[in-house]
């Protein structure tokens, strides 16, 4: 009887000493299987030059030297157009989700969820929508509806190629961006200035908050810290990782005079078009980085101070 009691005892202390662990396990196995070995792949494949069919050779940093200084495309083309995307969809679409969700919750329950259905929908069908309501708007035809005002108008007397001329695709893939920026991170932030404490507001009108602006600088952003860092590292996130809009809506990659290039079209061209793998992993790995930099300095921005 003492046996099993004792057993039983060492088994419970190791339950306790160890159930954490077992609950974690199956996420833990997960994320080793398909992120962590993937990326050590990938940074390990960036030292090589591999082609998916010949063994890879170690070359060391031959291709991070070639993407700084001999990848005149990357340099000229690439990286200013992601940069530019980033903070007209990024930091721009992060500004108008977090002005939108502040809206939205001035309203009551059923219209704020009928919008925020309306909002959030782009972001889940953007891709097939692109190819259909998106091309057909600026299509470089007289049937495109933008064509088909701006010649009513008598502004133009031929139809405008939007969507192949270099000149104006990265406009139309910013509007495009920004009209599907409502994902995630915009229902995040959208839950927290709801669920906000409302003595917080009341507070603040005693200490001598007068206006809309001031609760919004002095209540609400600070009461939702967590949500608004969620919302900034899904922005990050997702803008750095758009490879779909520039190629569907110009219809080729890389797309025209490489004028709608953006560092994930970059790997995707010489990862699964050119086979240069190790390349593109090299391509991966800093743009791996940048999001990593960017992720840590929005941390740092809404880290909260005692």
């Amino acid at each position: 009887m003492r046996r099993k009691q004792k057993g039983f005892a060492a088994q419970r202390r190791f339950t306790d000493q160890y159930s954490h662990w077992i609950l974690l396990s199956p996420y833990v196995l997960l994320f080793v299987l398909f992120i962590i070995i993937p990326v050590g792949a990938a940074i390990g494949l960036s030292f090589t030059d591999f082609n998916t069919i010949a063994k890879p050779s170690f070359t060391g940093l031959a291709n991070y030297i070639n993407l700084l200084t001999n990848d005149a495309v990357f340099m000229q083309k690439v990286l200013p157009n992601t940069l530019m995307y980033a903070v007209f969809v990024g930091l721009g679409g992060y500004i108008l989700s977090f002005l939108m969700a502040w809206s939205l919750a001035q309203l009551t329950k059923r219209p704020r969820m009928l919008l925020t259905v309306i909002l959030y929908s782009p972001s889940v069908t953007g891709g097939v929508l692109l190819s259909t309501i998106w091309s057909f708007v600026f299509s470089g035809d007289k049937r495109g509806l933008v064509n088909y005002v701006l010649l009513k108008l008598e502004l133009i007397e031929t139809p405008i190629q939007f969507l192949k001329s270099p000149e104006y695709l990265m406009t139309v893939m910013i509007i495009v961006g920004l009209w599907s920026s409502m994902g995630i991170g915009f229902l995040a932030i959208l839950s927290g200035i709801v669920n906000a404490d409302t003595e917080l507001y009341e507070a603040a009108r005693i200490d001598g908050v007068r206006n809309r602006f001031q609760e919004i600088i002095y209540v609400t952003i600070p009461s939702i810290k967590p949500q608004m860092l969620f919302g900034a590292v899904m922005a990050i996130v997702n803008t750095f990782k758009d490879a779909g809009t520039g190629v569907l809506l110009s219809g080729a990659n890389p797309t025209p005079d490489y004028a709608g290039q953006l560092i994930a079209n970059h790997i995707d061209d010489y990862g699964f078009i050119r086979y240069e793998m190790g390349y593109a992993s090299a391509i991966s790995t800093v743009l791996l980085l940048l999001i990593y930099v960017l992720s840590r300095v929005v941390s740092r921005i809404f880290a909260e101070r005692e």
